[in-house]
């Protein structure tokens, strides 16, 4: 293939420094070059700065010039800068800038300015064993790495798993751009390139049918509640577990308080977490390590008096330090396994494993869904969508795209709608 003869091409007006002293750039490299003038040896000096910040170039293009007017050999002191050179090559390559990242994040997180998980998530990403973007592009210069080389490494992804979901594919996107980011700033790249997005199909979020949404007898709450009910009066048996009254409590306090049903937020809450309220009646619930940080929640009216059910099924177990639920377990991971274990058979005795309309299947996730729908309809439009997603750990757009927009009009919506006004 014929080599091409504009890659050599100078691209811009050469910055003097000083006499014998130059700066430029051409066509085939981001880095600005750097032209000394040897007097000894009568010839012209050209090496690569290995930066593309103007600043550091200039930096480095003087310690050249002092090198080349120095009493050191011109081979001893080009080795030198030949060596600095590599070092600086190796520190720009995008596995090397991805370690520093994550290195930068983990200091971020012990200072407390990011979220203590944030390390790891970049990591997972950057360092995934089947698809890691780190190992990937390895040793490649940071520089040529584009758009181009962005997609194809996208489908290299996509080869190794075919059935990774958009928003899986977009946090690969985001980590790779902040790795990009973080070149940029060094100044080893000028413009951060396009990552294009996957696009996300928004999926209706598996919640369970309450009135006035649908008719009374097709309450799938209500009859989620009834059967909890029955199975803790005969004293179902899962297992090992004999179903009581706790499981009735769990999904109704599931159902008032919008929390995750994850080991960080309803099965981390102990009795020095919660507080009761009395205007209006509520139980305040501090969350300190949630999948968005610390928050504090406030439930409905209802969790109030499941808290005094639990006082009263638990009267051992009444230390701040001890949980509210399953507290005999100390093994968060093993309550929730158990929790998880007698809701299925609840879900199977009801008949409602799966979401008659999307075909989604039914969770103990479901009764935070259900929960934040309910408020969304029985409020009749009142509750404010910020305030609700503050409260449970959320945000507008996530209501917005997974709950409100898949809910049908009700009540007083629907006069508002039809109304001609005053």
């Amino acid at each position: 293939m014929a080599r091409d003869p504009d890659r050599d091409k100078v691209i811009e007006k050469p910055i003097k420094l000083q006499k014998g002293l130059s700066l430029f750039r051409v066509n085939k490299s981001p880095f600005y070059r750097c032209k000394v003038w040897d007097s000894r040896n009568k010839k012209n000096i050209i090496r690569s700065t290995q930066t593309a910040s103007l600043t550091e170039a200039k930096t480095i293009a003087t310690e050249m010039w002092a090198a080349v007017y120095s009493k050191q050999p011109i081979e001893k002191v080009f080795s030198e800068l030949s060596k600095k050179e590599q070092d600086r090559h190796s520190i720009s390559s995008f596995k090397s800038l991805s370690n520093e990242l994550v290195q930068r994040e983990r200091a971020k997180a012990e200072r407390g300015e990011c979220h203590h998980k944030l390390p790891n998530n970049t990591e997972f990403y950057l360092f995934h064993k089947d698809w890691g973007a780190a190992d990937y592009f390895g040793n490649q210069q940071i520089n040529e790495i584009g758009t181009p080389q962005y997609l194809k490494y996208i489908d290299f992804v996509r080869s190794k798993n075919s059935e990774l979901r958009p928003a899986t594919m977009n946090h690969i996107a985001t980590n790779i751009s902040k790795t990009l980011k973080l070149a940029r700033d060094m100044g080893f790249i000028q413009t951060v390139p396009d990552l294009p997005r996957t696009r996300r199909h928004d999926n209706p979020r598996a919640y369970f049918k309450f009135h006035p949404v649908v008719e009374k007898e097709k309450d799938e709450y209500r009859l989620l509640l009834d059967t909890a009910r029955r199975m803790a009066k005969e004293r179902v048996k899962v297992r090992e577990t004999v179903i009581d009254y706790e499981l009735y409590d769990m999904i109704v306090f599931l159902a008032h308080s919008f929390l995750r049903p994850t080991e960080s937020e309803f099965y981390g809450v102990k009795h020095k977490h919660v507080s009761i309220q009395t205007n209006p009646k509520s139980l305040q619930i501090f969350i300190p390590d949630g999948k968005t940080g610390s928050r504090v929640v406030n439930t409905m009216p209802q969790a109030v008096s499941i808290l005094d059910s639990v006082r009263n099924r638990y009267p051992d177990y009444q230390k701040p330090d001890d949980y509210l639920f399953f507290p005999q377990y100390r093994n968060r991971g093993s309550a929730k396994r158990i929790a998880q274990r007698i809701f299925n058979a609840c879900l199977i005795e009801a008949g409602l494993k799966d979401d008659a309309i999307t075909g989604e299947k039914h969770s103990l996730y479901s009764m935070r869904h259900t929960a934040i729908s309910m408020r969304i309809v029985l409020s009749q439009g009142k509750t404010n969508i910020f305030t609700l997603a503050k409260n449970a750990g959320t945000s507008v757009n996530q209501i917005e795209r997974f709950y409100a927009s898949k809910l049908p009009l009700q009540g007083k919506l629907i006069e508002n709608l039809q109304s001609f006004g005053d």
